[in-house]
């Protein structure tokens, strides 16, 4: 699963980038110093692996990964082509989900595109280009199917107007309500920009990390419940020195600033969540492994990721949550008390399940 870190040129996207994956990104303080976009693969943090792995004594953990990737800045005029525009637009479209940076610090030292500090006036900026580029992709779409004879054509002719005009009043697809499944099937084929989930992320200076009259932030957290998701604050910089660190050098800085982990787990985490990712878990004395999986998944797409031929010879699966052994630590226990179930092909895979597949090939 893929996400998009995207904003306005200079905003931090890049700083954020090499926190989030101990790359060496160049960061300049001038518009499209990220041209091509730079990709890196990160752990998602997760405790419970630490204790499955003392548990079952295991050799080796593995836990699931998210992929980031770093997107040239866009400016007005980007779905017109201006900038890196179409570049920019291509990239997206190519992410699941978005994390969009906003700059919500002032420093003369670095320029603002935009001549000073608006965070809402700049993620209109950018999402007007996604609207635009939606609109004319639909407006397209609307004229082929106008000039189809074809009954399924007529059908959909009205659902697309209805995208149109939303996309004409400035709404994101994604805040658009949908009627039924098959407008969902329909909607998701036409891979629009606006229809992928975001996730706005605040980027402070040191000064405002526990500021709670910080009126960007505040905007920022306004804006994101009326584009109906979230918003988070984070300080690239900061986050940028400890991924350098490791060990009791790590610990202090972070207690420096009163930090118990580093924001990047948060934004790492709310990023998978943004991707509608829960974690099943595989356990024994070789290997404790985490996996990711659509949150509604039945356990025979968890079986297939694993290996075809567990999803091709599925008998059943051995299932106990996490929770329960977390609290008992001894299998057993689960088993005397029937917490741990036999469930077959239909079973909805659930956050935290430890699975022990049976299959017969």
């Amino acid at each position: 699963m893929k996400i998009g870190i995207v904003g306005l040129p200079n905003v931090g996207k890049s700083t954020l980038f090499n926190a989030l994956t101990g790359a060496s990104v160049e960061t300049c303080n001038y518009p499209f110093c990220t041209i091509s976009p730079n990709t890196g693969i990160v752990d998602v943090p997760d405790k419970r692996i630490d204790f499955l792995k003392l548990f079952y004594k295991a050799q080796n953990t593995i836990k699931t990964k998210v992929e980031f990737v770093d997107i040239a800045g866009l400016i007005k005029g980007a779905s017109l082509g201006e900038g890196l525009g179409n570049k920019f637009l291509q990239n997206i479209k190519e992410s699941d989900a978005i994390v969009h940076v906003v700059r919500c610090f002032q420093d003369r030292s670095i320029t603002h595109v935009m001549g000073d500090v608006n965070p809402v006036r700049d993620i209109e900026t950018v999402n007007t280009e996604l609207i635009l580029a939606d609109l004319e992709s639909m407006i397209k779409k609307f004229d082929r199917l106008k000039r189809s004879n074809k009954t399924v054509a007529c059908d959909n002719i009205k659902f697309v107007e209805r995208i149109i005009n939303h996309l004409n009043n400035g709404n994101p697809i994604r805040t658009m309500p949908l009627q039924d499944n098959i407008e969902a099937y329909f909607l998701k084929s036409c891979c629009l920009l606006t229809e992928k989930p975001v996730l706005y992320v605040s980027n402070v200076d040191e000064s405002s990390m526990y500021d709670i009259n910080n009126q960007y932030i505040k905007q920022m957290q306004i804006f994101a419940q009326k584009d109906q998701t979230y918003s988070i604050q984070i300080c690239s910089k900061i986050e940028e020195e400890v991924s350098k660190l490791t060990g009791a050098d790590r610990n202090f800085f972070l207690n420096e600033f009163g930090l118990h982990e580093p924001g990047l787990n948060t934004l790492i985490t709310s990023s998978y969540k943004l991707l509608n990712l829960i974690t099943f878990f595989t356990a024994g004395e070789k290997e404790v492994r985490a996996w990711g999986i659509k949150n509604g998944s039945f356990i025979i797409d968890a079986a297939n990721m694993i290996h075809s031929d567990f999803k091709r010879g599925f008998i059943c699966a051995m299932i106990m949550s996490y929770d329960d052994l977390f609290k008992f630590k001894n299998e057993i226990i689960l088993r005397n008390n029937g917490l741990i179930r036999t469930e077959g092909k239909d079973y909805l895979v659930h956050d935290g399940d430890i699975v022990y597949f049976r299959f017969n090939v």
